[in-house]
């Protein structure tokens, strides 16, 4: 089952086009990522699928439904969005932060109630944000900021969620974790997830199906293994790299090529790239 549609989708700022014609089905149950150069639109259209713009052209099927024609509560209880660069009124705590993802879910009859409070906690929980509860968030670092606002994320409790660079801000270890969680949600509770990354190893590995963008297309997608081809990488990124594959997972690796030598290394032939990590020199 399809969740989320892209039909013919073109957006423009003013004169200029950013997005043209797109066409992106989002399968249910996925993790779904998309990746491209800066610039490519990947952003635009996350904030289009999730009806923050408006398109010049085609439209966005949400659950089989135009999607301006749905209210907006009823958006935000499908479906949640955690933006490029989130931004909260100053002195606001991590605590009421992470309960305005309880919103779409209160009626001025039903306000807050022992569920938001349990939903809140847990989603503290799961981003290791319960000890940040009663901080501040202007007085958070980056990372400790993010967190708060994946919680915030969670905390809306819905079947599907798009997360714009999620793991911006986060030292590696807690990018690991962030997307652990990602994965969690949706292999144990079926969340539907649809995210931008930059690493392109993170893409590989957390991700069920890639879409590979460039200026404002989309150029292909499909599994990990069909997407991440050294002549995809070249093609796309401008990036020279090997494509090896994890030993444990048996998900590729790319491994840029650097033209300068590595200190305490002998240079490596193409014959020696094929295959597994295992090939791979180690000063």
């Amino acid at each position: 089952m399809t969740r989320l549609q892209a039909r013919g989708l073109t957006v423009g700022y003013g004169d200029l086009p950013v997005l043209q014609g797109v066409d992106l089905d989002i399968a249910e149950g996925k993790v779904t990522t998309i990746i491209g150069p800066n610039g490519c639109g990947k952003s635009t259209l996350l904030r289009t699928m999730a009806r923050l713009l408006k398109p010049t052209a085609g439209e966005v099927l949400l659950d089989g439904e135009p999607i301006p024609r749905l209210h907006t509560r009823d958006i935000a209880r499908r479906m949640a969005l955690l933006p490029q660069t989130p931004v909260a009124p100053d002195g606001l705590l991590v605590r009421d932060l992470v309960g305005r993802g309880r919103h779409p879910h209160q009626r001025w009859f039903r306000q807050w109630s022992p569920d938001d409070e349990q939903v809140v906690d847990e989603a503290l929980a799961m981003t290791d944000t319960v000890s940040l509860r009663d901080r501040p968030i202007d007085q958070l670092s980056g990372g400790q900021r993010q967190r708060a606002w994946i919680a915030m994320t969670l905390a809306q409790d819905t079947p599907l969620m798009l997360l714009d660079e999620p793991t911006t801000y986060l030292d590696l270890a807690h990018q690991v974790e962030v997307l652990d969680l990602v994965s969690r949600l949706n292999r144990e509770r079926g969340r539907t997830v649809v995210m931008v990354l930059h690493d392109l190893n993170l893409a590989a590995r957390y991700s069920d199906h890639v879409v590979v963008m460039r200026q404002g297309r989309i150029v292909c997608s499909g599994s990990p293994a069909e997407v991440f081809t050294a002549s995809t990488l070249d093609d796309v990124f401008g990036l020279s790299a090997d494509v090896l594959h994890d030993p444990r997972t048996g998900l590729p690796v790319v491994v840029p090529i650097s033209h300068t030598p590595v200190p305490g290394t002998e240079p490596v032939g193409p014959e020696q790239t094929e295959g597994d990590l295992s090939h791979v020199p180690h000063p």
